[in-house]
């Protein structure tokens, strides 16, 4: 099976071509797990296999590291936009992308080398009812609400972008235990991110955005993924945390989030009610697995 490498900020995923691989679906998840290890398979935040749309001119079926589907990849989109016009799919830099039945909108801008640079996406309407998240309140939005998570309160702004986010300001953290300052680089995402991921407010987890802010358009974010852990970057993730920015009244509504593995633009377009997200796609490598690595059974 033929595969390409491919990274949006360091957000890196497995892309593996639909119009000439196929594997079975009951496979998927397996065949997800192995070549996501970082150790024993190829590595990355997960598989994205790039079919024919329905609604759409291509499809991204998206999977997590651990195997689950996702409904929605910020930079994984972003990539598979990169990959149809650079790999010879098409030739258009106008096109659209599904994922879950979901149509997105993506603009290509081509580098000097006549290959894709960076994308730029619709990503629609964000979503802010609790109940359309999904997460638990008795509020029908969810904007700086507390949380109790292992044994702390936090305060959280929920949003859809596809996919349900948490965003926690770490200003709002300070003096909670042992946080004394708000160094995002040294906050341990990893001890809190697996308790807001699993928490029950949350009835299909949630990924959770750790947000500094720099000034009214800059702001820092770590993230954790559900299905993944921390990744160096999450598309929806950035989205989600602009949303929340401008609904707690601390940025404009165009911010560029500063992540551990570069930088991306979004905008909120207030009047039409859009999120719009740019940024960087890139190719790591091409290679192929081998029949064993594909048929052998999980132990």
């Amino acid at each position: 099976m033929k595969f390409t490498k491919m990274h949006g900020c360091g957000n890196d995923y497995i892309y593996v071509n639909g119009f000439t691989e196929h594997i079975d679906a009951d496979r998927k998840p397996e065949l997800v797990r192995r070549l996501s290890d970082r150790h024993f398979g190829i590595g990355g935040d997960g598989v994205i296999f790039i079919n024919s749309g329905k609604n759409a001119a291509f499809e991204m079926e998206m999977y997590n590291a651990d195997g689950t589907r996702a409904q929605m990849c910020g930079n994984g989109i972003r990539c598979v936009a990169k990959y149809v016009h650079d790999y010879g799919l098409t030739d258009q830099t106008n096109i659209t992308i599904e994922s879950f039945g979901k149509v997105k909108y993506l603009e290509l801008v081509l580098g000097s080398d006549g290959k894709v640079a960076t994308v730029k996406v619709n990503m629609g309407a964000p979503v802010l009812k609790a109940a359309e998240i999904p997460v638990l309140s008795e509020n029908e939005q969810v904007v700086s609400e507390e949380i109790e998570v292992n044994g702390k309160i936090y305060k959280m702004t929920c949003v859809s972008m596809g996919n349900p986010h948490a965003v926690v300001f770490i200003d709002d953290m300070i003096g909670q235990g042992d946080i004394k300052d708000v160094d995002i680089k040294n906050f341990d995402i990893k001890a809190i991110g697996p308790h807001f991921e699993n928490h029950p407010r949350f009835p299909e987890r949630t990924n959770t955005e750790f947000v500094r802010i720099v000034d009214r358009n800059n702001v820092q974010m770590r993230v954790w993924e559900r299905g993944t852990g921390e990744t160096l970057a999450c598309g929806t993730g950035c989205c989600a945390t602009t949303v929340a920015c401008v609904l707690n009244g601390l940025t404009d509504t165009k911010v560029r989030v500063k992540v551990l593995g570069g930088e991306i633009l979004c905008e909120w377009d207030r009047q039409d009610n859009v999120v719009y997200m740019t940024g960087p796609a890139a190719v790591v490598f091409d290679g192929e697995v081998d029949d064993e690595m594909i048929m052998r059974e999980e132990t």
